[in-house]
Parts: C-alpha cells; sequence; structure tokens
C-alpha cells in the first residue's frame, strides 16, 4: 500500500463528482498507433481525435475488460468509417461511451470542455453576475453581482434586469442562452440594456469589462444560538480554490467570532476535485486515515491526515441525495475517525475517480480510473453514507426550505436546528475542558506567625 502525496502529480489531474471537474494537460504516454488495414491515415482529419480519446481509455479505464467490449475491434471500427464533419466523429465517440455503461467516462466538445473546466478552477471570464429568471415575470434578473467584479463597481444589484445583452432582447432567452452571450474574453467589453428592480422603463446602456474573477464555493457566518456562538460554513463545490476559501472561513470564525463549534454544509455538493477533498478534509482531521483508491490493476493507495487540522473544535457535516464524491470523501473520513456528527439523508453513493484529459483540437475526454473507499474500507458505491442522525420532514417543511433558501444555516433550516441539537454534548464537554485547563493548580503555601 502507498500513501498519496497531499496533490496528484502526475500528468492528468484526479477528480471526482456529478459535474465532472476538469483537468487541462494533454495524456502524456499515448500507446503505438498501429495503421489497421482500410484505415485511412489519421493526420489532420477527425479519425486523430478519435485515435487519441480511444488510446487514453486503452490505457487509463478502471475496467481492464471494457464492459466486455473488444476494445481493439472498437478501434478498428472507429477509424474505418469516413465522417463528413468533426461533429460525426464526435458522435461516433460518444456512442461507444455509452457501450461502457459508465455515465462518467465521457467525451466533452471544445465548448463544454471549457465550461468544466472554469467551473472546477474556480475561476471564469465574466463580469460577475448570478441570473434568475423568474417564473412570476419571465424577465432574465439579478439574483448577486460578485463583490468586487465589474457588475458591482457599476452598480449592479439584486432585483435589476437585463433586457438586453449585446444588442440581443432577452425575452424569452434562458440562464445557460444569457451566460453564453455573456462569455467573452477578459479584457473585452460587454454591452448590457439594464433596468432597476423598480424601473419599469426601457433600461439604460452600461458597458462592463470582463475580467477573471474567482467564484466564490464557501459561504459562512457566525450564528448566536443562545450561549453558543456556532460557524456555519457552506460549501458547493470541491474547485481549485475551494481549500483557500475554507482556511479562510475556519481562521476567521476561530479567531474573530470566537464560535464554540462548526456546522460544514455539503448539501447539493456534487463533488470536484480529489486534491481538494483532501486538502479540505486535513484542515478538520488531525490524523487518521482519508480515503483509499484502488486503480484497474488493483493496486491500493492511501491518503492520511497530516497533522495539520486548523481546528479540533466540535463538528457537525450536513448531507443529502445530492452530496457526491468529494462530498462523501470528506464526509466518509470525518465519520469514519469519529471527528464530526453527520446529519441528514443519505448521500448520493458515488465511489469512483475521474481523470480528465484535454485533447489536441480544444475537446475533452474524463476516464473513470479508480474506485475509492472510506477510512473503514466501506464501498458507498450506489449505497451513500448513511448519517448519525436521519433528518425527517414534513412535506410543508420541504417546500419552505426550498423556496426560501434564506433559511439555510438558521434555525429555521430542520438539519441546522438537529444538527445544533447533536453538538451540544460535545460543546459542553469542551467548556469544561477549557474551563479545567484555565483553572490554577493547588499549590503549598506556607503560614508563618
Amino acid at each position: 500500500m502507498r500513501l498519496l502525496p497531499p496533490i496528484a502529480t502526475s500528468p492528468r489531474q484526479l477528480l471526482l463528482g456529478g459535474a465532472i471537474a476538469t483537468g487541462t494537460t494533454l495524456f502524456s504516454f499515448l500507446l503505438p498507433i498501429t495503421n489497421p488495414s482500410g484505415i485511412a491515415a489519421l493526420h489532420n482529419s477527425p479519425k486523430a481525435i478519435l485515435d487519441e480519446a480511444w488510446q487514453i481509455i486503452n490505457a487509463e479505464y478502471v475496467d481492464p475488460d471494457f464492459n466486455q467490449l473488444d476494445w481493439q475491434v472498437v478501434r478498428t471500427e472507429l477509424l474505418g468509417r469516413d465522417y463528413t464533419s468533426v461533429e460525426q466523429a464526435y458522435d461516433a465517440l460518444q456512442d461507444v461511451l455509452e457501450e461502457l455503461d459508465d455515465p462518467y467516462t465521457r467525451f466533452m466538445d471544445p465548448d463544454q470542455y471549457e465550461e468544466l473546466t472554469n467551473q472546477t478552477s474556480g475561476e471564469f471570464s465574466g463580469v460577475g453576475l448570478r441570473l434568475t429568471v423568474p417564473e412570476e415575470t419571465g424577465i432574465l434578473t439579478v439574483v448577486e453581482a460578485l463583490v468586487g467584479s465589474p457588475a458591482d463597481k457599476a452598480g449592479l444589484a439584486a432585483g435589476d434586469r437585463i433586457l438586453a445583452i449585446e444588442g440581443v432582447a432577452t425575452e424569452g432567452m434562458n440562464v445557460q442562452e444569457s451566460a453564453n452571450l455573456m462569455r467573452g474574453e477578459v479584457g473585452t467589453p460587454l454591452n448590457l440594456t439594464v433596468a432597476s428592480g423598480d424601473d419599469n422603463a426601457e433600461g439604460i446602456e452600461i458597458s462592463l469589462i470582463r475580467a477573471r474573477l474567482e467564484l466564490p464555493t464557501v459561504h459562512y457566518s457566525s450564528q448566536q444560538e443562545g450561549q453558543t456562538a456556532i460557524g456555519y460554513i457552506r460549501l458547493t463545490e470541491f474547485s481549485a480554490h475551494a481549500p483557500e476559501q475554507m482556511a479562510e472561513a475556519i481562521a476567521d470564525l476561530t479567531t474573530e467570532a470566537a464560535v464554540d463549534a462548526f456546522i460544514l454544509d455539503l448539501r447539493g455538493n456534487p463533488g470536484g476535485l480529489l486534491s481538494s477533498s483532501i486538502d479540505i478534509s486535513r484542515m478538520w482531521l488531525a490524523d487518521g486515515a482519508i480515503v483509499q483508491t484502488i486503480d484497474r490493476h488493483g493496486d491500493s493507495e492511501e491518503v492520511f491526515a497530516n497533522g495539520t487540522a486548523l481546528t479540533e473544535l466540535p463538528l457537525a457535516v450536513l448531507v443529502d441525495g445530492y452530496s457526491a464524491s468529494s462530498s462523501e470523501i470528506v464526509t466518509g473520513a470525518l465519520a469514519d475517525n469519529e471527528r464530526a456528527v453527520v446529519v441528514g439523508h443519505k448521500t448520493f453513493g458515488k465511489a469512483l475517480v475521474q481523470a480528465v484529459h484535454s485533447l489536441s483540437d480544444g475537446s475533452g475526454l474524463a476516464v473513470t480510473v479508480a474506485h475509492y473507499y472510506t477510512p473503514d474500507g466501506t464501498d458507498i458505491s450506489q449505497r451513500g453514507i448513511t448519517p448519525d442522525i436521519v433528518v425527517t420532514m414534513t412535506l410543508e417543511q420541504q417546500q419552505r426550505l426550498a423556496s426560501e433558501p434564506s433559511l439555510l444555516g438558521t434555525y429555521g433550516d430542520p438539519y441546522y436546528r438537529q444538527a445544533l441539537e447533536a453538538l451540544q454534548p460535545a460543546i459542553l464537554a469542551n467548556w469544561r475542558r477549557t474551563e479545567l485547563s484555565q483553572t490554577p493548580l493547588p499549590v503549598d503555601v506556607e503560614i508563618t506567625e
């Protein structure tokens, strides 16, 4: 058994998550290319991408039997066809990948690959707007302007309506379509027609300059619950910037807010980078195993905490059926090492690791390369992690929590409330230990007359 390094050092990025995270490096050890009879030259043809993808899967895919496919025959068939466009080749590759019966091994065209790369890097080029299309109005509306972004500096705020993007009316446009129009290179202008939330006028023209922005994935606050101060941290994705954002949150809540305990909210978190899940686990766990992975050859690698925990305060973790992959690695590590109480619903149950490669035409390929287990050796695949405390909610409570996201991490949130109750014994025990450590030890005193 070998120890994993703190961060993967191979020419690929190890990833986890329903929304598969992406790396940017080319596969560096392709197999020798042979030219089967009847196959045309690959250079500068759509077949070059097909063979590049085939070689990667052949060398890395977690199942060496390829779901009972003859992988050599697959290559011959792929390269033996004629393709009139690269899109035809893309479709052929996607059809083959579906035969592996693995939804996490998949092809991404250049736009999809760029989108996922931005997502997992935790950075994007834009003006810093989060948008929605409310059912009651059907108008593209600002949810938030990220602090310090071009949109924030221009004064855009929640409730403002985006009436046109580069002169194109947004009527009938969904959020994804608007995001596609807003994309562009850093330093280029973006022209919007904006009306304030309480203004029915036609709106005004504003010009913003796109910038490189860091996407916040950690949101935190201090909650005073009676005599107890709770540090609430919500993590939405394990991006490249998530560890530094998490470290900042823990430090602020520990030193500035002087909290007595933490609640880490991983509900709805689909995963992300494996390295980020390891780094974040180490912030909460002083020692013990974090995760074990096993590749196609049966080789096992295990990673441990390394004594760099940022806090030892009592901790609860909130999870639900959408907490997957990296969320389950962190939850499993903290639960198996008895570092945290887990509250909520059974997690998703994704125990696979992907490597993502960029192909030579800017497209990308995600390949399942390993299976992982929790520190106790538990296989959570399709089983998930069952919480220590299962939260039961009425239909009315579920609907209210879904319609009022401001309730998350407050006493009006049943998950938070049950976590707070579960933490009380540990908080009281920690208070007693603190009081004892601060009480002067008795000394002998000699009294003279």
